[in-house]
């Protein structure tokens, strides 16, 4: 078992995957109920889930999909480099009209899972979401929030420190390598 520190510096926003790696529906939905094990807003519990592992559903979706907005000259991974799995995380608007936090803290825990399982992920809030709701059937009473693309990461991410007032938007090198800018923890907390 990783430790927590390692696990959340692994967890990064993976773009780029081994599309060799073939998910499993069961990998999916153990990923979903560590979700479900989490904190909620009242305990009301307005998520919903849609899995997608098989390449009909994930041919529908990757399109739908805004990868990187910083790398201005990608539109995405390649053909060979795309996820092999998605979670669509929905709100059902039945249970209550508002969805606080629960959406993040669901994704979070979903990609913390994933590493543990060697595996990585991305959060995508830019979705164009009509396509995924006729393709899908999704009923009106259910919103799209946001998909997680997953798959065996086939990127190297690293973070670095971000000086007061430099850029912090993220960046690949001519080897390929991603870098994330992180402000500093002397630039974070302000008191105490």
């Amino acid at each position: 078992m990783k430790d927590f520190k390692e696990m959340v510096i692994q967890n990064r926003s993976y773009r780029r995957f081994d599309e060799s790696y073939v998910m499993e529906r069961e990998t999916l939905v153990e990923l979903v109920g560590l979700a479900r094990c989490t904190a909620s807003a009242a305990n009301l519990q307005p998520l919903k889930y849609i899995l997608s592992w098989e390449k009909e559903s994930n041919d529908l979706i990757f399109p739908c999909l805004s990868w990187a907005g910083y790398l201005t000259d990608w539109d995405g991974p390649e053909p060979g480099e795309r996820p092999t799995g998605y979670v669509i995380i929905l709100h059902d608007e039945t249970i209550t009209k508002k969805i606080g936090c629960d959406h993040g803290i669901s994704a979070q825990t979903i990609l913390l899972g994933a590493v543990e399982r060697g595996l990585g992920g991305c959060i995508i809030a830019t979705v164009k979401k009509e396509p995924l709701v006729k393709g899908f059937g999704i009923p009106d009473h259910l919103k799209i929030l946001l998909v997680i693309a997953l798959g065996k990461p086939a990127e190297k991410v690293v973070l670095e420190d971000v000086v007061p007032g430099g850029d912090v938007k993220y960046w690949r090198d001519e080897k390929g390598i991603h870098h994330v800018p992180k402000r500093t923890l002397d630039e974070l907390i302000i008191k105490g």
